[in-house]
């Protein structure tokens, strides 16, 4: 496997986090893999086979691109073979204003939008080895719609206070934050990013505990807890289960496995 993370332009910091490449050979069988909710959403190209389950009939086939919205639980892929794919990770609060789409809740969206134009010539530099190509590709991509747009300075601010505070700030606290009262910030984060505040703000926690227990998995949980803003371990313990399905321990023995199987990348995407 490989991971690479690459800083977006100048431009757009303020709409998208990074953009990403992974590689990965899964071999001849079809082989399921994890993914894991974060504070993030994601715009996914792939290349190679990538399915869902498509509730009451199997395993539906993904079109290229899609979005992985905010997840509240684990959401479950089948991939065979070679799986390459480019992310481009956006703040879920930036990302339907930046396409011009309609907010929506998470898990995966399938989506109309021009962007898919991209994807024969991503294509065709992906096959040639030409990343840095593709990723130049879609950095200008968003550029330009990125120019046609005006983001709001309320929600970036009150973004930002989010990240910094690593989801632990009162709402009250990120709308001082963003300059508006509550009820203005709620209101317009909501009609953006199709969640609340108090949503994103327990994904983004529990992003990192997550990311702490793959890189300490013998972290002492009351001291996390503590650092965190939890009431308790009993309180992280309950909302790590609840979105990752699985008890903080158990994601720390997990993630001793994982580190010697794949190395020290920590990949949210794929959880194999």
């Amino acid at each position: 496997m490989r991971h690479q993370e690459f800083e977006p332009p100048e431009e757009l910091r303020d709409t998208i986090k990074c953009f990403w490449y992974n590689i990965r050979d899964f071999g001849e069988q079809q082989t399921d893999f994890e993914v894991v909710p974060d504070g993030y959403t994601e715009i996914i190209f792939y290349f190679g086979s990538l399915s869902t389950i498509s509730y009451g009939s199997g395993l539906q086939q993904l079109p290229s691109p899609f979005m992985m919205g905010l997840l509240n639980q684990p959401v479950r892929f089948y991939t065979e073979d070679r799986l390459e794919i480019i992310g481009i990770r956006c703040f879920p609060w930036t990302v339907f204003d930046l396409l011009g789409l309609p907010s929506g809740k998470g898990g995966v969206h399938i989506f109309e939008h021009p962007i898919a134009t991209l994807q024969s010539s991503l294509n065709e530099l992906v096959i040639a080895g030409r990343i840095n190509h593709a990723l130049a590709r879609i950095k200008e991509y968003f550029l330009n719609i990125r120019s046609g747009i005006t983001t709001s300075s309320m929600l970036f601010k009150a973004g930002v206070a989010m990240r910094e505070a690593n989801g632990t700030m009162p709402v009250s606290e990120v709308a001082a934050s963003a300059h508006a009262t509550v009820r203005t910030l709620e209101r317009n984060f909501k009609q953006s990013s199709g969640h609340t505040i108090k949503d994103v703000s327990a994904l983004i926690r529990f992003e990192q505990v997550r990311n702490h227990l793959w890189w300490y998995p013998d972290s002492n949980l009351t001291s996390l807890a503590h650092e965190l803003g939890y009431a308790d371990q009993s309180h992280l313990s309950r909302e790590f289960k609840r979105y990752s399905g699985s008890t903080p321990g158990a994601f720390a023995r997990k993630s001793k496995k994982r580190k010697q199987a794949l190395g020290d990348d920590f990949v949210a995407f794929i959880q194999a």
